[in-house]
């Protein structure tokens, strides 16, 4: 008789450790997805009124590389170049893009011209890839009109597939710069 209420109350103690295992486990790969995933972010936009009311904001400082070729849409300004990048089969901007475009559209505003080059992988159909490019270059354009530069004065060049030893991630982009 008193082996088996010992049985029975070994079984309710592994019972609760294994059960008490199981959540530290859970809860670390939930906590640890979260960590990832609010790390791959892009930061929310600083300022959208400052820019809505016409004022100039400085361009938000370099992406990490490990944002900047994750599949999730980025953008980065280097050397005063915008570079926007694309999730895999898509043409959405990345957020903090009217932030990231502040300083060209400021050398628009001076009377420069933009130049607007679409690059895309070799992955997949190339005709298709092509157009993908187009879509994402005329988002990118969009958008700087959308901030105030006149159509005229954006140049929107042929996509480029990218050949080189840079990821896909990378080659998904639509950059920006001033001429």
């Amino acid at each position: 008789m008193f082996s088996q209420d010992d049985d029975s109350q070994q079984r309710v103690a592994l019972f609760l450790v294994f059960g008490l295992v199981a959540i530290v486990v859970a809860s670390m790969l939930v906590f640890g997805v979260h960590k990832v995933r609010s790390f791959a972010r892009p930061a929310a936009p600083a300022a959208p009124a400052a820019l809505s009311a016409g004022k100039v904001v400085a361009a938000p400082a370099v992406v990490s590389m490990a944002q900047a070729v994750s599949d999730a849409a980025s953008v980065k300004v280097e050397q005063g170049v915008v570079k926007f990048y694309f999730a895999s089969g898509k043409a959405d901007l990345a957020a903090g893009a009217r932030e990231a475009l502040a300083d060209v559209v400021k050398g628009a505003q001076a009377g420069r011209k933009l130049v607007v080059s679409g690059f895309h992988d070799a992955t997949g159909n190339a005709a298709q890839n092509a157009d993908l490019a187009k879509q994402r270059a005329l988002a990118v354009r969009d958008a700087l009109m959308a901030a105030g530069v006149a159509e005229g004065q954006i140049e929107l060049k042929k996509p480029e597939q990218v050949t080189g030893s840079g990821t896909d991630a990378e080659a998904r982009r639509v950059e920006i710069s001033l001429q």
